[in-house]
């Protein structure tokens, strides 16, 4: 008989530090066999030198639930910032206190960030188009509310996900599949647009989806026909093998669309879709949904290394000891500096208290609207 469970791991194993690669585990042994427990200093980098490639800091959430409870001391640079060298986490404290954590906070800032910043890049490609997260079909769903509430920090208008909407307190958007099309059989795309429109809430926009059996042109003629004006949009999802002149495509269907009236009918874009093809159909669709390429997106490749022990600077090679302290400058450069010397002119700090003494600060606010806002403020900044 088939294992009835699913293959995740739980909240309570990442919390307890049961999610963790063996060798932290010995070495845990090892030290307390040994009645060593320094006192140290471990800094999460992505890069050690500023090099003018900016990424999104994301998962600091999840990061503070994780580290909390412990007797350590955390700083980190709030979510929504973007980073370029130095450290985006510090943690201060007997290192038993959080050596075996090390595994899942990687694993919590690096995915999430690659992912925010994936999202920053559709944003900044169509900076006036809506844009929403169609990828949790590519991902384990255990990890849904992490990738949308990581496309949502990067800037996006809304996500698909139902579960993962709940989570992260947000209503999920979406209208209609394919699925509902062929349900309905060729030649009646009405029937399924109108059962449609007389069965879903009224707050749901009635926007068709006009590629399933015909010419994209065709379809949205007849959507627009059966729906009249209570259409509010067609959905153009044609698959890359039967594409062709996508612009072509899109700017025929606006065509047709005007010709018969219907200005006011929207048309989003979805398939496959990135940064440059969000460039290159800007000016013609008024929306897109993007998928694997934000969900898909390499995390960020953070190491967490000790950089001070019991007050001494100390690091492995290839990497800078003492603790540091990033900046930004109001010409949107970002510096990395050894902590306690001058900050360069016309900077601000970006590391901020997050945990004293095991105890999540007020003062550190992680929350989503926060981070949009200073995602969209700092991308501006630094030209991302």
């Amino acid at each position: 008989m088939t294992d009835p469970t699913f293959d995740i791991v739980s909240p309570e194993a990442i919390r307890s530090g049961r999610a963790t690669d063996a060798y932290f585990e010995r070495t845990e042994s090892t030290l307390r066999a040994a009645d060593r427990n320094p006192h140290v200093a471990a800094e999460v980098t992505a890069d050690q030198f500023p090099d003018g490639e900016f990424e999104l800091l994301a998962g600091l959430k999840d990061a503070a639930v994780l580290l909390s409870e412990r007797s350590v001391d955390v700083d980190a640079i709030p979510p929504g910032r973007l980073f370029d060298g130095g450290p985006v986490l510090r943690i201060e404290g007997p290192y038993l206190e959080f050596a075996r954590l090390e595994t899942s906070l990687l694993g919590l800032l690096s995915h999430a960030s690659g992912i925010a910043t994936a999202a920053l890049e559709a944003r900044r490609a169509a900076p006036d188009s809506s844009v929403l997260s169609f990828g949790a079909r590519h991902v384990h769903p255990s990890i849904a509310a992490v990738v949308e509430r990581s496309a949502l920090l990067g800037g996006l208008d809304g996500f698909s996900h139902v579960a993962a909407g709940e989570i992260i307190g947000r209503e999920a958007g979406g209208t209609m599949p394919h699925a509902l099309l062929l349900c309905f059989g060729k030649g009646n795309q009405e029937d399924a647009w109108r059962a449609f429109d007389e069965t879903v809430p009224e707050s749901v926009p009635r926007i068709a989806l006009c590629d399933t059996f015909s010419d994209e042109k065709d379809e949205v003629i007849r959507a627009a026909e059966a729906l009249g004006d209570r259409l509010d949009g067609v959905r153009i999802d044609t698959t890359g093998s039967r594409r062709g002149d996508f612009r072509h495509i899109i700017r025929e269907v606006r065509w047709e669309l005007d010709a018969r009236g219907h200005e006011d009918v929207e048309i989003f874009v979805s398939g496959g879709l990135g940064p440059s093809e969000l460039r290159e159909l800007r000016d013609i669709a008024d929306g897109f949904g993007v998928g694997s390429y934000i969900s898909n997106a390499d995390p960020v490749d953070f190491a967490l290394d000790i950089v001070a022990v019991d007050g001494e600077p100390v690091s492995k090679r290839g990497k800078l000891s003492g603790i540091k302290s990033v900046y930004r400058t109001d010409d949107g450069g970002h510096h990395v500096g050894l902590r306690g010397t001058d900050a360069p002119p016309n900077s601000e700090e970006l590391m901020e208290p997050l945990i004293r003494d095991g105890t999540v600060l007020d003062s550190f606010d992680y929350s989503l609207n926060a981070a949009v806002e200073r995602a969209k403020q700092d991308a501006s900044l630094v030209g991302f």
